[in-house]
């Protein structure tokens, strides 16, 4: 067998027909690092004239070194040990003579699957025995990380969406339902946006997020060739809102007096009724001073007023939250639970079935980012375990100088 410098159909042709794959591994996403900060490689083990396994390779270079990284790892078969030994050994020579320090990868294997409770429903049986394979073939593992130290995230949620529409929407957490619907009643809109509307979602991410605009253009219009990306945003319709909150004002501003009457009228003291009062004055106090804040969001803003955003690309049979972003000074709006569910919908109606969340921290609603884990599983997704990052050194006089040079922690951008 050898290794081989594949051209872009070779290896897009594989990695359609490949099973695990992922976005991470496509010509789309290379041609799109391409124009960012990294040069992208496809590589594949030949056997005769047949492909047994692939991986598109981004090459970095900082400070006269190049590092590889094989972002959602190799597409090979790690249960077949025998394969990936060649493939390994193959792949060290080749990188190698590249100047090419080590290559790292995150893997598709499975370690367990969760559910949104953090309870273990299943396990890979074979997991043990490929890891101690890849130990053993000289991949070094950098831990099993519970934040996001990794490259890619060692934990994905995702929710399936191959279920009646009124099924997906009961699996959803209570609280979230009460704000899907509530968001939808104050005026909340989702409409489907184009390339120019990307601003809206580098304007609500720059602060977390090292990428910048033309990331998001760069997606947009490779995957976007082939109808394979799709942009989204929230808007609040300031006059339905005013409405809304009009009509609410006013329910209550008509209950809060007939209440008085009643206590009035009524010669005893009753707990009930004064209970009553207090509940519904407290309710028309938040409509008042909602009144004077939708009021101030029409004048402001009469065309409306952008909330969130979500950048969504179609692979196979899954749908990829690849970025979503919020404005936080209207979060109590909660217009991005209403965005992600009407998504879910509109994907789960053109016949995919999973919604992939993207990554969380780790499997509990606790910790550094507990507000992102709750979030997300609040949805009821599964969480996907993974085996983290794994580095192969496929050059060991030049990588002794890497790690003996600045440290490049930060050489990748996520």
């Amino acid at each position: 067998m050898t290794i081989k410098q594949l051209n872009n159909e070779e290896f897009k042709t594989f990695c359609e027909n490949f099973e695990p794959s992922s976005i991470f591994q496509t010509t789309y996403y290379a041609f799109t690092m391409n124009e960012q900060d990294g040069d992208a490689l496809f590589v594949g083990l030949m056997d005769g004239n047949v492909l047994k396994a692939a991986s598109m390779l981004i090459v970095k270079k900082a400070n006269g070194f190049r590092y590889a990284f094989a972002p959602r790892g190799f597409l090979i078969d790690y249960n077949d040990f025998n394969l990936l030994e060649t493939f390994t050994k193959l792949i060290k020579k080749f990188l190698g003579k590249k100047d090419i320090v080590a290559v790292k990868i995150n893997p598709l294997i499975i370690k367990s699957i969760y559910n949104n409770k953090g309870e273990i429903v299943k396990q890979n049986n074979n997991y043990n025995e490929v890891f101690a394979n890849l130990q053993k073939l000289g991949y070094y593992h950098l831990g099993y990380n519970n934040y996001f130290e990794a490259l890619k995230p060692r934990f994905e949620a995702i929710v399936n969406i191959d279920l009646p529409y009124t099924q997906i929407f009961a699996n959803i957490d209570k609280s979230f339902r009460t704000k899907i619907r509530k968001a939808e009643k104050d005026g909340i809109k989702i409409f489907h946006g184009h390339k120019k509307n990307l601003e809206y979602l580098y304007l609500q991410t720059k602060n977390k997020y090292p990428r910048d605009l033309k990331y998001f253009e760069d997606l947009f219009d490779f995957f976007g060739k082939d109808k394979l990306i799709d942009f989204y945003y929230s808007k609040l319709d300031t006059v339905q809102y005013l409405k809304v909150t009009q009509n609410l004002y006013n329910k209550y501003e008509k209950l809060s007096k007939e209440i008085n009457v009643k206590i009035i009228q009524n010669k005893t003291r009753n707990e009930r009724l004064l209970n009553q009062k207090i509940h519904i004055d407290n309710l028309f106090e938040q409509y008042k001073r909602q009144l004077v804040l939708a009021t101030e969001y029409l004048k402001a803003n009469p065309n409306g007023i952008i909330l969130s955003s979500a950048l969504i690309i179609k692979w196979k049979d899954e749908i990829y939250l690849i970025m979503d972003g919020m404005d936080n000074q209207y979060k109590h709006f909660s217009s991005k639970h209403l965005l992600l569910w009407k998504l879910m919908i509109r994907y789960s109606k053109l016949g995919y079935k999973k919604f992939n969340l993207g990554g969380i921290s780790n499997i509990t609603k606790e910790g550094k980012y507990n507000n992102l884990n709750e979030f997300k599983l609040n949805f009821n997704p599964k969480v996907i375990e993974y085996a983290g990052d794994f580095e192969l050194i496929t050059n060991k006089p030049l990588y002794f100088m890497y790690r003996n040079s600045k440290d490049f922690s930060n050489m990748f951008k996520k």
